[in-house]
């Protein structure tokens, strides 16, 4: 006698060598001897063989009609060996009965398992539902498969279009396009990225880019909401200065500027002004829901997304030719440069010139100042407070810039809205200059000086701290910043440009005024805004470096660069491109050192990933120094 029992999910046959009423013992076709339940026994027959049973009933259950069996049937349970006698009209044998088992087995929407070898027939609602599921899937398998076909064709299926920003940027796996996009992908060995490309559905790298840091970080759109200009601050005294911003050309949000007095028998007194756009924005109002929610201004070659709306920008930037609501910070100077007192004020101060780097440097720099300065406007303001800032940067012990360190400036010729027609200019500037040293010092005093005057009148601020060795992060507690040397040092000299300035203004106007501050100690909303501004500013960062790659990249296509020369900068062969901002790994030189120079060959270029593939040369003569990288502690400062 052998048996067709269930085991796994599985029928299986096999030849009874002993049956002990519970259970049996038998072997399979292939020797394996096992014991088994016997309620797990579906049939017991004699022929035909263990090894021929399910092949032949195979064979006979694909002649069975799932639908003429789910028609002869009532609504109750049945067996299907006793099914198997009405449906063939005799006592079905044993292939026969397994046949019939085979196919109510083998379709679940027609017949529900009730047991071992017990079904029931599906109702007919569900079964209808079922049959309409199964109608959709063929069909959504039809249209997967030519869409398939037309991506591996390199044809954009309808269907893609109006979805492009979610398969690029946020692919929906249930969707059948994304199934569709990932088979083909799989078929043609192409990433999504560049399938979708050679299907013409990224027509710009630049703007792919760009969609998709704009998708994440300002899904509504870079405009503003509507909402009212703040009121311009009024009844407030006007300090009597001349003051005078320094900025690059393109700076449209001027937070800064610096005014000169000589103290005759004194010394100087220095004023630092700092736009102040928390007079015309208060706490919880709409301007502050844009600002806390922006939280700094984007930056990008070509162009930026500003933090606040353009008329408050023009509302409060400290624009030459008129007087301008500004908090003040006057420092009073020995001749030797020591600062013996300081007062903070608010006030409107008269601007009478924004200076432009690109003007003052041929003018103002290491030579001409060692030969000598010429006549120009100016002259004096900016040699007296290049003075103060090298006894600030001595003071501190630390270097406010890296001097071997350079700033890149890529000035975007063409119109943006076709970015990839457009050509790029990227010029280096060294850091460190006297212009650069000045700015910086001065922030710094303004940054240190106020965030201990809050720290000392209890008021809370959020603070960026150094330990020895560590990283800069942020914090409420005003402790030290080991990197600039200052006991403590709170961002308050860019409100126009980041919501933590703004933060800290509100705190110093309050104090100032004599006004409760806005935020408490421990305040709920003052941890998460320096939370959500700690990773968004870092956001930020993150796409700005990734732009700057991009137009670097295309700067090497411009100019058909076959090879370049490069620094080693870092470990693993870390090193920086000849004449751009442009860093990269090369696995294929030898062991380097830093300030070793090498050729490169630039094997590939790819817009999409910014992907660069340099091959090394050869080693030329070792660098006259190290380009070290900048430290994040020391450059903070420079606004």
């Amino acid at each position: 006698m052998h048996v067709l029992y269930e085991e796994e999910g599985a029928f299986r046959t096999a030849s009874i060598l002993g049956d002990n009423d519970t259970s049996l013992q038998v072997e399979t076709a292939s020797g394996k001897r096992s014991k088994i339940k016997a309620t797990s026994v579906l049939l017991r027959y004699s022929e035909p063989a263990p090894t021929l049973l399910l092949a032949e009933a195979e064979a006979l259950a694909a002649g069975i009609e799932q639908e003429f069996l789910w028609e002869c049937l009532g609504d109750g349970e049945f067996s299907f060996s006793d099914f198997a006698n009405e449906y063939f009209g005799h006592v079905a044998g044993s292939v026969e009965a397994a046949a019939l088992l085979l196919a109510l087995h083998s379709a679940p929407i027609y017949f529900h398992r009730k047991g071992k070898g017990r079904f029931r027939k599906a109702p007919a609602d569900i079964l209808q539902a079922a049959l309409a599921g199964l109608e959709k899937k063929r069909q959504q398998a039809l249209s997967i498969g030519r869409m398939v076909a037309e991506l591996k064709a390199f044809t954009l299926p309808p269907e893609f279009t109006p979805i492009l920003s979610q398969l690029l940027y946020k692919p929906d796996r249930n969707r059948s396009e994304t199934k569709a996009l990932e088979a083909a992908c799989s078929e043609s060995g192409l990433s999504a990225l560049h399938l979708l490309h050679r299907c013409g559905a990224i027509p710009s790298a630049h703007d792919y880019h760009l969609q998709r840091f704009l998708l994440e970080y300002f899904p509504q759109g870079t405009g503003f909401a509507a909402c009212a200009a703040p009121p311009l601050p009024s009844g407030l005294p006007r300090a009597d200065v001349r003051a005078f911003s320094i900025d690059d050309a393109a700076t449209t949000e001027i937070d800064d500027a610096f005014s000169l007095q000589a103290l005759p028998g004194l010394g100087w007194r220095v004023g630092i002004h700092i736009a102040a756009p928390s007079l015309g924005i208060a706490p919880g109002s709409p301007l502050d829901a844009i600002a806390r929610d922006r939280l700094s201004t984007v930056y990008l070659p070509g162009r930026k997304i500003t933090m606040l709306p353009e008329k408050v920008v023009e509302g409060f930037t400290l624009c030459a030719g008129r007087d301008c609501a500004a908090i003040s910070l006057y420092l009073t100077l020995t001749p030797e440069f020591e600062i013996t007192a300081f007062e903070s004020r608010v006030e409107m101060v008269p601007v009478v010139a924004n200076l432009r780097h690109h003007d003052l440097e041929p003018l103002f720099n290491e030579a001409t100042i060692a030969a000598g300065l010429a006549e120009f406007a100016f002259r004096d303001e900016l040699m007296t407070l290049w003075q103060l800032a090298n006894a600030c940067e001595g003071r501190r012990g630390k270097p406010s810039a890296t001097q071997t360190h350079l700033d890149y400036n890529f000035r975007i010729q063409g119109d943006l809205d076709d970015a990839d027609a457009c050509g790029v200019e990227i010029s280096a500037r060294r850091r460190g200059s006297p212009l650069d040293k000045l700015v910086a010092e001065m922030m710094i005093v303004a940054n240190s000086t106020w965030g201990g005057l809050l720290a000392n009148k209890g008021v809370t601020a959020i603070y960026r701290i150094q330990t020895p060795g560590g990283k800069v992060r942020m914090s409420t507690s005003p402790q030290a910043h080991e990197g600039l040397g200052v006991k403590q040092y709170a961002w308050s000299t860019s409100p126009l440009r980041r919501y933590v300035d703004l933060i800290n203004q509100w705190q110093l106007v309050a104090y100032l005024n004599g006004d409760t501050p806005p935020f408490a100690a421990r305040s709920d909303d003052l941890f998460a805004a320096l939370r959500d501004f700690d990773m968004t500013y870092g956001a930020y960062a993150d796409f700005q470096r990734n732009m700057e790659r991009y137009w670097c990249l295309r700067w090497l296509l411009q100019h058909g660069v076959e090879t370049i020369k490069a620094t080693i900068i870092g470990r693993e062969n870390l090193a920086r491109l000849e004449q751009l901002p442009l860093v990269q790994r090369i696995p294929s030189a030898p062991e380097l050192k830093p300030a070793q120079e090498i050729l490169l060959r630039i094997e590939s270029i790819d817009l999409l990933t910014l992907e660069l593939d340099c091959r090394y040369v050869e080693t030329l003569l070792p660098a006259a120094a190290a380009i070290e990288g900048a430290d994040d502690g020391l450059l903070e400062a420079i606004d």
